[in-house]
């Protein structure tokens, strides 16, 4: 493994891993890895999904015991075999799904199972909110400790995971993937309140795949593929460099979008979509007006709130509408049918892909096999060894990674699950598949694979209508980029015309006000959503 010079920022060493190993059946999750922290330092832990970073950090909180290797802690080698062991040894970890309480107060979840005590051991209520009151200030976050966590969105849900990770007293904090479903400005309040702990002497291990966050707020840089630790670098390091470390090859082109001469036949068109709804700014969504044709991919952008998800949910069936149409080659779609709408060939790959898009303790062929279940039912009886015959097509067409069909889709990596929840459309034959956030919380190397897929589904003369908060990812996979704003659709740009720039003007505007961007037809142009 390559190293760096021991003049890095950060004082002396708070952990070690050395030669740690891991196997699960049928796979070696870690084969060997190193990886040092010292106080006040960030140190990223890069690396694609099914690299081992979940397996590492869960050895480290207790949640997995290593096979071999040693784990020293302040130089003394420690056994970490529970969520306790690790408290002891000043380990914290924030896991990208929060283990809080949504029935619970913010200073009820703080202090889980470790609640002051009065000396008739009751729990001392009044210690309790003072110390949580004083943990809140120090996040920045500001609510009172008596607040039911359920009453918290995502951000704050994070600050008070934080606080609880601080009232651990805790030297080490893991962080995974912390900043996935923040805004901007949340990731900057994030990302001030980590260099704060920096500076108090806290050892971070942070985990993204967002190479932009690495420079801003990283110093070394531990980067893990197929198991391994192959490289420790700085932080500064260039992200073409990172990327190749991360997946063994240079990627040359991030968004290789192989654009259609002349797109086909509309396949999918939507016309006045309305949802009446209590929004301050009035319905969920108006007027929405559009098409999508064989062969093309179309963005559909905007700010968090404008109405994507809304909109398309409605046109797989999921949501009502209370006005407008949805047509399939011409022929109208009933209103909340989604089996009508798989049944004309539509298919929606969820934002929440964990909650929505999966079976989570189902086998990946159950999963994969889900969409066209009838097909494989005859007289009532599933045809199980055809059902394996198809699933285990399609991953290996997905490069899927992975024991076996009989693996849980819970236990797989974020972009091999992203893979299963594609792959179940496209062996029900999808002519049209909505891709709601497709590579949200997922590597650099899975996307890319993700991106051919969305080629080869165009080639065949299949379409895709695609929303992502990623807007450099709207504009390099896009054919032509929808944009709405408070509810409606505020314009249309094509490849050559959509910058960040026009399609952040569009964002931001009013619905209603004179355009400074080329539009599409004005009829097409009313329409919206609130994402």
């Amino acid at each position: 493994m390559t190293g760096v010079n021991d003049d890095e920022p950060g004082g002396r060493e708070l952990l070690r891993v050395e030669g740690v190993t891991k196997s699960f059946p049928g796979v070696r999750a870690l084969d060997g890895v190193d990886l040092s922290l010292r106080t006040g330092e960030v140190h990223v832990l890069l690396g694609e999904n099914g690299a081992g970073k979940s397996t590492l950090i869960k050895m480290l909180s207790g949640a997995h015991r290593p096979d071999g290797g040693r784990l020293l802690v302040d130089g003394d080698e420690a056994t970490i075999r529970s969520a306790q062991d690790a408290e002891r040894c000043g380990i914290a970890t924030i896991y990208q799904e929060f283990n809080l309480v949504p029935g619970l107060t913010v200073a009820e979840n703080i202090f889980l199972g470790r609640q002051p005590r009065t000396k008739l051991g009751l729990v001392d209520r009044k210690a309790m909110r003072t110390r949580a009151a004083e943990l809140l200030r120090r996040v920045r976050l500001d609510v009172s400790p008596d607040t039911p966590v359920a009453e918290l969105g995502i951000a704050r849900l994070q600050m008070v995971e934080i606080a609880k990770a601080l009232s651990l007293d805790a030297r080490v904090l893991i962080m995974d993937e912390p900043t996935a479903v923040l805004t901007s400005e949340e990731v900057e309040t994030l990302f001030e309140i980590v260099r704060e702990l920096r500076d108090t002497g806290v050892g971070i291990i942070f985990i993204t795949h967002h190479l932009e966050e690495i420079g801003a707020l990283g110093d070394r840089v531990t980067v893990l593929r197929d198991g391994r630790s192959v490289a420790e670098v700085p932080a500064s390091t260039d992200e073409d460099e990172l990327i190749r470390l991360m997946v063994g090859r240079d990627i040359a082109e991030q968004y290789p979008r192989q654009r259609p001469e002349e797109p086909g036949a509309p396949l999918l068109r939507v016309r006045g979509l309305t949802r009446d709804g209590t929004t301050p700014a009035g319905p969920v969504f108006e007027g929405v007006d559009f098409e999508v044709r064989a062969g093309e991919v179309v963005g559909l952008a905007g700010l968090v709130g404008a109405g994507r998800t809304e909109v398309v949910r409605a046109i797989f069936g999921v949501d009502r509408y209370d006005a407008g149409t949805v047509e399939i080659d011409g022929k109208e779609l009933a209103r909340g049918d989604v089996r009508a709408a798989m049944r004309a060939g539509l298919g929606l790959v969820p934002e929440d892909r964990k909650g929505q898009g999966l079976v989570l303790d189902a086998s990946l062929q159950d999963n994969l096999t889900l969409a066209r279940l009838d097909r494989d039912t005859r007289g009532g009886l599933v045809d199980r060894s055809g059902q394996r015959r198809e699933a285990a097509t399609v991953a290996a067409q997905l490069k899927v990674r992975m024991s076996g069909l009989g693996q849980s889709a819970r236990t797989l990596s974020g972009g091999n699950q992203q893979k299963i929840v594609i792959g179940k459309w496209l062996l029900a034959d999808t002519r049209l598949l909505i891709l709601d956030e497709p590579t949200r919380g997922i590597d650099v190397g899975a996307k890319v694979e993700i991106y051919q897929l969305i080629n080869e589904l165009t080639a065949s003369g299949r379409a895709v209508l695609m929303i992502s908060s990623d807007l450099p990812e709207v504009l390099g996979m896009s054919d032509r980029v929808l944009v709405m704003s408070q509810g409606r659709l505020v314009g249309e740009l094509s490849a050559e015309e959509a910058t960040q720039d026009a399609v952040m003007e569009l964002a931001l505007q009013t619905p209603g006000t004179p355009k400074s961007t080329k539009q599409h037809d004005e009829s097409a142009m009313e329409g919206s959503d609130v994402h």
